[in-house]
C-alpha cells in the first residue's frame, strides 16, 4: 500500500486570509504591505529553524518585539493557517476511516507546528512531519529523503500532495509520485483505489 503525504497550507487549510495577516501587522505596530512582503520573505528561513521566533518576528515587524508580542503573533500566526478546507479535511477523514497510510509534511516552523498539532483534523494523521523540527524545508530532496525513511517506505511507495509546483518537483526528483493539489475533487480522484 502506498503512503499517501499530505501538505498542509493550502490543501488541509484554506490560504491565509488577508484580514488574519492584515491584523498580524496591526498587532506588531507595521505597515500591513511591508508586513506581508517580510512575512514571505524570511518565512523560509523560519519554517527550517534557522530563525527563532524573536528573530523572526522582529525581521517582520520591522522592529524590536518584546516576548508578549512575539507570543501574541505566533498565536495568531497559528490561527491564521487553521481554516480548513473542509473537501479535503473530509477526504483526508475517508482515507484514515478506509485504513489508508496518511501522513503529513508541512513547511512549518516549530512553534507553529505546536499550534496545527492540537487541530482536530490534524490530530488524527498519525505520522506529521514539519520542516522547523527537521531542520529541513521543502523543495530540498533531504527532507523527502528523511521522511521516506521515518515512514520506512521506498520513495516510489509515497504519494505526495502539494500545492506548490516546486515542492511536487522536488518530491519526484526523490523518487516520490507528486500530485499538484487544485482541490479536493480533483484529487479523490487521483487517490482512488
Amino acid at each position: 500500500m502506498n503512503w499517501i503525504l499530505f501538505d498542509y497550507g493550502n490543501v488541509l487549510s484554506l490560504a491565509q486570509p488577508a484580514a488574519d495577516a492584515e491584523a498580524m501587522a496591526g498587532a506588531a505596530g507595521a505597515d500591513p504591505v511591508a508586513f506581508r512582503s517580510r512575512y514571505w520573505q524570511h518565512r523560509l528561513e523560519f519554517d527550517g529553524g534557522s530563525l527563532s521566533p524573536a528573530d523572526y518576528w522582529t525581521r517582520v515587524a520591522g522592529r524590536p518585539l518584546g516576548g508578549a508580542e512575539v507570543a501574541r503573533l505566533i498565536d495568531m500566526d497559528v490561527a491564521s493557517w487553521a481554516h480548513p478546507d473542509e473537501g479535503t479535511v473530509t477526504l483526508l477523514g475517508e482515507l484514515l476511516a478506509a485504513g489508508r497510510d496518511v501522513a503529513l509534511l508541512s513547511n512549518a516552523p516549530a512553534c507553529v507546528a505546536d499550534g496545527l498539532d492540537e487541530l482536530p483534523w490534524i490530530a488524527g494523521i498519525p505520522r506529521r512531519f514539519y520542516s522547523g523540527r527537521l531542520g529541513l524545508v521543502k523543495p530540498g530532496r533531504q527532507i523527502y529523503d528523511l521522511v521516506a525513511r521515518e515512514l520506512g517506505a521506498a520513495p516510489a511507495r509515497v504519494v505526495f500532495v502539494d500545492d506548490r509546483p516546486e515542492n511536487v518537483a522536488g518530491a519526484e526528483a526523490a523518487g516520490m509520485t507528486g500530485v499538484r493539489f487544485t482541490g479536493a475533487d480533483a484529487l479523490r480522484e487521483v487517490l482512488r483505489p
